[in-house]
């Protein structure tokens, strides 16, 4: 296929591109609008409510400290033109209007709703009489024997916060027993405490009783015991968010895992990058406190209610109330679960998740690590979960005298540490476990079983958008492929070869690989849709994907529009194009969908002069997948199948009306709804309707 040809500067311009930051933090608000939607389950909106929370935390962690970074290096803008230090500023101001947003939205909605089904979230002044004796003895047994207040003075200077820990900064009046003139303490909370306390019921029934209250305001309500002889003038909650980015020089360590580990000693502590406190906390305190973590006046958040609003989720466990949640499913079985080999040698095996269970996939791993046929196993772990049953085959594979090659990434993000420990438990059941490629993560989902058949070894390959998760595959959309193409499997076994040895770029016969020709062929795929438009010919694009900021392909996808290409695109996050500019992007739609699952699947369709070219990959249309990760986009060669994935994963999503939310030229989102004499459609709720118990 022949490569593009240059892009018009014009297209080059700053204010044709959209910021991926401030595009990642409108896609909380609408998570958050599913919180505020009286149609969702009750406890699902809570849910949601603490899902917004979360990920605002991450976002600090991650895209707040990339900027910060940024700034102290002085590096250039990104193609929207958005000075760092600019940029910031503008994150802080809108992060500020969605934290407002979402403590009114638990105080003003949730909340009250909450109440009204008899599952009470008490603030201090509601507690009953009976209830804060039980909660001052609760505090007195349970609390106070692992609390270590610390005084602030010279022998004792300020403390090391840890990230998005709790505490309260105490002030106090007179003397201790050693004369000491007391002025302010801190109050660190353990991590082992609970953040939600139950209270029990008249009868002493606590699993019975659906009372609940924050540590957060038992710490407060008496924190005056842990002061004996002094006067507690106020006890003002905070909470300190830092940058959670590892850095980490590979081309200067002799030992990934190890410098790695280092790391993630002081990741708890980096640089600040928020603080939440309570909003009564006095104005020089508030200052102390932003000059302690280096932090300018706006990135305080001041919070009426907890700083750690998300805990609440909790509730959701701690309640049985099947009637406030979604309705549970059984996900489709595969019938021919008992003889795996002999089902994909029949044919392609295509499964949409969480629609189709995910036991096929491990029914897979663990027949090849039972098969006496099976002679090699090789796959990549990027997340598995806390106790994978992938891990458990894989290691009695080894034990099995299978060669056994797992590429784990160390790197993959909140999971280095879980990963470091599954390395180090392969290894030691003898399995070979590479780090993949220096300065690349490797994100390809990849499974390659090499298995003796008479005179002939054939491979069977599983190939995902999503990871070897047991957990995400319940909760979020993607598809996998298993199949025993024998191009396919020639392909991946290059790619393995490749990432646990030394090779040249590799020439792939139906693969696309990052990050050699991934980024090149959906270019290249994209110019030929243009072509294709000029000619007067079919031409037409629909993809789906989490997050779309890469310049040359939003460049690209505004030459095919001006060229009549008409492009509809499912864009779950952040998204940097701008649709419907005139004369650049009118032909370009671009929509979210935000519903029960995480969507998470990627696909590719090119109408290709009604020869259609279909990919599912592991990689977003990011700079960061296409250029600087280990990623593969791989065909539906089935006919079936591909006429599937359009259907359930494309032309499905295009049809919603219900969870749609299309952006608009000016970077704002508006939720869809039906049209007149429009019969309401979600997409989520359209692939379930079958699968409900």
């Amino acid at each position: 296929m022949t490569p593009p040809p240059a892009t018009a500067p014009a297209l080059r311009d700053p204010t044709l591109f959209a910021n991926r930051e401030l595009g990642q933090l409108d896609f909380n608000f609408r998570v958050l609008a599913q919180a505020q939607d009286p149609a969702v389950p009750l406890l699902e909106r809570l849910r949601y409510l603490c899902i917004s929370c979360t990920n605002l935390d991450e976002f600090f962690e991650i895209r707040g400290g990339s900027v910060r970074h940024a700034i102290d290096f002085g590096l250039p803008a990104a193609a929207d033109g958005l000075a760092p230090s600019v940029l910031l500023g503008r994150i802080h101001d809108r992060a500020a209007e969605l934290v407002d947003a979402q403590y009114r939205c638990f105080y003003d909605e949730i909340r009250p709703a909450l109440w009204d089904q008899g599952i009470r979230l008490l603030q201090r002044e509601q507690w009953t009489p009976d209830q804060v004796a039980w909660l001052r003895a609760h505090f007195r047994d349970e609390i106070m024997p692992v609390l270590s207040p610390l005084a602030l003075d010279p022998a004792h200077p300020f403390p090391k916060i840890l990230n998005k820990s709790l505490n309260v900064v105490v002030l106090l009046e007179g003397r201790d027993a050693f004369g000491r003139e007391g002025h302010m303490a801190i109050v660190r909370a353990p991590r082992s405490l609970p953040r939600i306390i139950r209270l029990p019921d008249a009868d002493g029934d606590g699993d019975a009783c659906h009372d609940f209250v924050f540590l957060s305001s038992v710490l407060s309500a008496f924190v005056d015991e842990l002061f004996p002889g002094m006067k507690v003038k106020g006890a003002h909650q905070f909470r300190v968010t830092r940058n959670s980015e590892l850095i980490v020089d590979e081309d200067d360590v002799d030992n990934l895992a190890l410098a790695l580990r280092d790391e993630l000693l002081g990741r708890g502590y980096l640089r600040a990058v928020r603080l939440e406190i309570d909003e009564r906390c006095p104005p020089d305190v508030v200052r102390m406190l932003l000059d302690n973590f280096e932090l300018p006046q706006n990135a305080v958040y001041k919070i009426n209610g907890p700083v750690n609003l998300n805990r609440v989720v909790q509730v959701y466990d701690m309640v049985h109330r099947p009637d406030l949640k979604f309705r549970p499913f059984q996900p489709r079985m595969s019938r021919d679960l008992e003889g795996m080999f002999d089902a994909i040698r029949q044919g392609d095996v295509l499964l949409h998740h969480p629609y189709d269970a995910f036991a096929p996939v491990l029914e897979l791993i663990r027949q090849a690590a039972e098969d006496p046929n099976v002679l090699a196993i090789k796959q990549t772990l990027y997340r598995t979960g806390k106790d994978s049953p992938i891990v458990e085959h894989l290691i009695q594979a080894a034990r099995n005298g299978k060669d056994v090659t797992v590429v784990v990434e160390l790197r993959a993000r909140f999971d280095e540490e879980a990963n470091l420990g599954l390395a180090d438990r392969l290894q030691d059941a003898g399995v070979q476990v590479v780090y993949g490629v220096v300065g690349y993560k490797t994100h390809a989902k990849m499974l390659l079983v090499v298995r003796r058949e008479g005179r002939q070894l054939r491979r069977y390959v599983h190939l995902g958008t999503g990871n070897y998760h047991s957990g995400t595959a319940r909760a979020y959309t993607d598809f996998s492929l298993m199949t025993a193409d024998p191009d396919i499997g020639h392909d991946v076994h290059l790619i393995f070869q490749q990432l646990s040895g030394l090779a040249a770029p590799l020439q792939l016969k139906h693969l696309l690989q990052s990050p050699f020709t991934l980024h090149t062929g959906v270019l290249a795929r994209i110019a030929r849709e243009a072509e294709h438009a000029r000619a007067g010919r079919p031409a037409r694009i629909v993809a789906k994907m989490n997050a779309l900021n890469e310049p040359q392909v939003i460049e690209a996808l505004y030459a095919a529009s001006q060229a009549g290409v008409e492009i509809d695109l499912v864009v779950r996050g952040a998204c940097t194009l701008r649709p419907g500019l005139p004369g650049v992007s009118d032909n370009i739609r671009v929509r979210s969908i935000v519903g029960r699952f995480l969507e998470h699947h990627r696909i590719w369709w090119f109408a290709n002069d009604d020869t259609p070219d279909l990919f599912c990959s592991s990689a977003d249309w990011l700079e960061r997948n296409l250029l600087r990760r280990v990623e593969t986009a791989f065909p539906i060669l089935d006919a079936a199948a591909a006429e599937r994935v359009y259907r359930e994963g494309l032309a499905n999503y295009l049809a919603d009306n219900q969870n749609a939310w299309d952006l608009q030229a000016d970077g704002h989102y508006l939720r869809r709804q039906p049209g007149k004499g429009e019969a309401p459609f979600s997409a989520q709720l359209a692939l379930l309707d079958d699968l409900y118990a």
